[in-house]
């Protein structure tokens, strides 16, 4: 009878020792891949597709985790040792089916086989209080690492949601701004110093980002977003976060993410209120079904005609941060088909329900379809909104 005190020779002449490319074949095919090395290598890497079960435990919950005795289970560790001896063990439970990789993940990894890539020791110190939280934990976090999100803005709303989204490890941060810091933006566009006026904002923000974490690659749009360049910008991004400054802008960003069927966290402020919601292209209501024509001019003044509370850009930017979160990790539930208002006069939040307009001419059931050739057309929004190319509109 086998015991735990045989040569690991001896162990592997009785086990199934699969080649890389025959492992390959029987995993495509349905096996059940265990992986049965500890936390901190699978933390490093592992192979899609895998359970983690350490090596210790597997005795305690093979029974339940494959409660077949025939199915065909396939063990892998560093090198095959550690496997072989689990899969002896499971073969003296009655496991009929039982095989290992031979060579384990380093021969897998030595021979340019994909394994699935998880944080550094460095990012797992840097991230430890997220990867802590079971919603987030390690795949959360290599979700952010691996997220997109385009800023539109670099001024009190992008400010506090860039440096919370560069903290949380989003791995690619674009910021979409043709402007430049003024001495006036200080009061409340947290991510500028006063040594860099007059220096182009995305220049600035990415400045304070990288400083902040060398994990996150920062790219600079040093433009204006127009119908010319929109749907080239957007297309790179999972999430775009609005807090642009004009409803020509607002109207525009909207109508090209329901063609791109990109999700928009927009918000805005302007004296001591502020609103946010979340648009999820035909999982919701998108913007123009909340506001199915802009105010004229006269009734939504700038922040620079009407004074604007500096932490309200932080309150507000900050619950973008978190939309963002969650719609990249997929924890929680958004604010997509609600307008969350807050006055902060009172700190007094109020939720309005907001349902999808089946008439919205751009997501609604009888919208035109956008032919391929016309999805880079778009009509005038200066002229739909009634107000000059800069009009600010209550952002920031």
């Amino acid at each position: 009878m086998a015991t735990a005190a045989d040569p690991i020779e001896q162990v592997k002449e009785r086990i199934e020792m699969l080649s890389l490319e025959a492992a390959r074949e029987e995993i495509a095919s349905g096996a059940e891949l265990i992986d049965v090395r500890e936390q901190h290598e699978w933390d490093d890497a592992h192979l899609e597709g895998a359970k983690h079960v350490p090596q210790a435990e597997l005795a305690g919950k093979i029974e339940e985790l494959v409660p077949e005795r025939d199915k065909r289970i396939v063990l892998y560790c560093r090198t095959d040792n550690r496997s072989a001896r689990q899969a002896d063990i499971l073969e003296q439970m009655g496991y009929r089916n039982v095989a290992v990789i031979k060579g384990g993940i380093t021969a897998w990894t030595e021979a340019g086989l994909p394994v699935v890539a998880t944080l550094t020791p460095e990012q797992r110190t840097r991230y430890s209080r997220h990867t802590l939280l079971p919603e987030i934990g390690v795949e959360g976090q290599l979700k952010l690492l691996n997220s997109k999100v385009l800023l539109l803005g670099a001024g009190g709303l992008g400010s506090p949601t860039a440096l919370y989204l560069a903290a949380a490890g989003v791995g690619t941060i674009g910021i979409v701004d043709d402007d430049v810091v003024d001495a006036s933006n200080l009061q409340r566009q947290v991510i500028h110093t006063t040594d860099r006026v007059g220096v182009p904002k995305t220049a600035s923000a990415k400045q304070t980002i990288e400083a902040l974490n060398p994990d996150v690659k920062v790219v600079e749009y040093n433009l204006r977003l127009d119908a010319s360049n929109i749907l080239d910008i957007l297309a790179g991004y999972d999430v775009i976060v609005d807090g642009a400054d004009n409803f020509p802008t607002r109207y525009l960003l909207n109508d090209a993410s329901v063609r791109l069927r990109k999700p928009v966290v927009s918000a805005s402020i302007l004296g001591f209120e502020g609103q946010i919601s979340t648009f999820i292209p035909y999982d919701g209501p998108c913007y123009r079904c909340l506001y199915p024509t802009p105010p004229p001019p006269e009734l939504a003044p700038s922040c620079g005609a009407n004074g604007v509370l500096g932490v309200m850009a932080g309150v507000m930017g900050l619950l973008q941060a978190n939309e963002v979160v969650k719609l990249v990790t997929g924890v929680g539930e958004t604010l997509s088909g609600r307008l969350l208002l807050y006055e902060s006069l009172s700190t007094r939040f109020t939720e309005l329900k907001v349902r999808r307009d089946p008439e919205c001419p751009i997501c609604g059931e009888n919208a035109p379809e956008i032919a391929p050739e016309d999805m880079g057309k778009f009509p005038d929004y200066e002229l739909f909104c009634g107000a000059p190319a800069r009009e600010p509109s209550p952002a920031a």
